[in-house]
This record gives structure tokens, C-alpha cells and sequence, in this order.
């Protein structure tokens, strides 16, 4: 069963927060907000599905916000619909110029704004399935490495704020083109496929990620993950896939399938580009491969900003 949406209610009246979630609770997750600016940080705290946005408010009003909003890489893509009183055509253009996606007036008639959410957040679980669906590999079902590309991006400048450790790993099946010149590409799929599970299985908090790279490679995005952390990963991994005894006969480290394993770990911080965990991880593994292959090794860095 899929987890319920959830919808974040900007309003300074409490009132209308009371009668938005009222019509909504039983339905989606709610939270909510009396400002702008606090609605922001919600925003980027809990990733809402939808955003219910008053105009009217003291501070940061509602067009303000929306841009602010829409500017943001993290939460820009979140639909929002403007709530208000004005009745007024060329505020509604306004808005819809700033990216809202729809206008409901007050007083708030709670029949249509159910319709109305249902109908943008179906609308959005759709958009939301079909980019998956592009950041899939499909022979594992992991992600790929657009998919690595975009959870590096997000993670690496969500915690720049505050310096948070994000950890990086690579993995590389050994002596993979002679199993696949040796077994078939048929069974090569299938030794992917069991190494890609067994990634998964490692993969034990809603935020880490694993992706298909490329080819015979694999990758771990391990965010607020510290590098003994990351290690132990990848340690767990490395014994994982020798656990499942996959026979490999024309290897030169075992007579079963195993892997290399590079790790690197960094403090985020602002302006620091994401290669550079790219690029330590991917020296870490070549330094595993050319040291034998059948190992895991690491490295704690430090960004150059």
C-alpha cells in the first residue's frame, strides 16, 4: 500500500488551518504553518506533496514565499495552491505566474478543496512514477545514475548548513567481463541482479540510496553517515556478496564472485560540488582494485571549497 500524501497548510488564522485540515486529515498527512518564513522550513523539513498557501500575510506574504519557494532545488518542485479572499483576476494570474498551479477563494467550501487536492495530488503521484521511472535501472530495480546524480545534488546541499557528514560508496564486481565470457551474459544479469539485492538489504535508513552506476559498478549514497559508519557498510556489503556463493571460476581473488569497494567521506558545506565525493570514492575502489581486488578500502577527505 502506498504511505499517504501529505499536504503543508500556510495560514496566519488558525481558523482556516482548522478548517483545511478538517476536510483533509482523514485522508493525507498534515502539517502546518502560521508564516512564511516558518512555512519554508516545514517545507524543506518534511518535503510536502502539496502546499496550501495563503496570500494575505503579515511578513513574507504568499507570492513572496511562492518564489521562494519555487527557487529552491530541493522543495521548487512541490505543486502549490494559493488560498484567498481577493477574488481578484489579476492576483490569480499573478499567482499562477509564480507557479501555483491552481486558486482556491475563501470562504473555503471544504467539498472543493478535497476534489481539488485529490485531483493535483493524483496528478502529481503520476509525474512522481514516471520520474522514477527514468532514475530506474531496469534489470536491478535500483536507481541509476541519474538517480545518483540527483540524491547527491539534494543531500550534499541539504546538509551544508549545518556541516553534516555524507559518506560515498563504491562498488565493483571483480573480474566481471570473465564471468560474463564465461557463464553467459544470461547468468551475468542474474549475478547482477543478486549483487544488487544484496546492496539493498544493506541498505537499513529511508535516506541512503543505492543505484546501478554502470555496468558491473554500484554506488551508496549514505547521507549524515559517519565514515566508520560508511565502512561498516561497506564491509557488510562486501561480506554479503560473498555470502551468496555465486561460483566464478576464471577469478583471481576467489572461486566465487566478489567485489572491490571504495568509500569516501566529507563534511558538507555550501558550494562544494559533488564530484568530489564522485572522485574520492572512484580512487578509493582503484586503489582497492590495483592493491588485488576482494577488499574494502576508504578514505575521510576534506572539501576544497
Amino acid at each position: 500500500m502506498n504511505e499517504r500524501q501529505s499536504v503543508l497548510i500556510v495560514d496566519d488564522e488558525v481558523s482556516n488551518i482548522e478548517i483545511l485540515s478538517a476536510a483533509l486529515e482523514d485522508d493525507y498527512e498534515i502539517y502546518f504553518s502560521t508564516s512564511g518564513a516558518e512555512a519554508i522550513d516545514v517545507a524543506r523539513t518534511n518535503l510536502p506533496d502539496l502546499i496550501l498557501l495563503d496570500v494575505l500575510m503579515p511578513g513574507l506574504d504568499g507570492y513572496e514565499v511562492c518564489s521562494l519557494l519555487k527557487a529552491d532545488p530541493i522543495i521548487g518542485d512541490v505543486p502549490i495552491i494559493f488560498t484567498t479572499a481577493l477574488g481578484d483576476r489579476d492576483a490569480e494570474v499573478r499567482g499562477l505566474m509564480l507557479g501555483a498551479i491552481d486558486y482556491i477563494t475563501k470562504p473555503i467550501s471544504p467539498v472543493a478543496v478535497r476534489a481539488r487536492v485529490r485531483n493535483h495530488l493524483d496528478m502529481k503521484r503520476m509525474r512522481d512514477q514516471l520520474a522514477e521511472m527514468a532514475v530506474t535501472d531496469a534489470l536491478t530495480g535500483l536507481g541509476n545514475r541519474r538517480r545518483l546524480e540527483r540524491a547527491l545534488d539534494q543531500d550534499t546541499l541539504r546538509l551544508a548548513a549545518s556541516g553534516a557528514l555524507l559518506s560515498l560508496v563504491f562498488v565493483d564486481i571483480d573480474f566481471f567481463k570473465r564471468y560474463n565470457d564465461s557463464y553467459g551474459h544470461t547468468a551475468g544479469d542474474r549475478c547482477l541482479s543478486m549483487v544488487a539485492a544484496a546492496l539493498k538489504r544493506t541498505m537499513n535508513r529511508a535516506a541512503d540510496v543505492a543505484v546501478r552506476y554502470g555496468g558491473e559498478e554500484f554506488a551508496c549514497v549514505l547521507p549524515e553517515c559517519s565514515h566508520e559508519e560508511a565502512m561498516e557498510v561497506a564491509h557488510q556489503i562486501h561480506r554479503r556478496v560473498q555470502l551468496l556463493d555465486i561460483p566464478h571460476k576464471t577469478s583471481d581473488t576467489a572461486s566465487f564472485v566478489t567485489v572491490s569497494v571504495g568509500v569516501a567521506t566529507a563534511a558538507c558545506a555550501l558550494g562544494a560540488s559533488p564530484e568530489a565525493w564522485v572522485r574520492a570514492a572512484d580512487e578509493q575502489l582503484y586503489l582497492a582494485k590495483s592493491a588485488g581486488r576482494n577488499q574494502v578500502l576508504g578514505t575521510q577527505f576534506v572539501l576544497a571549497v
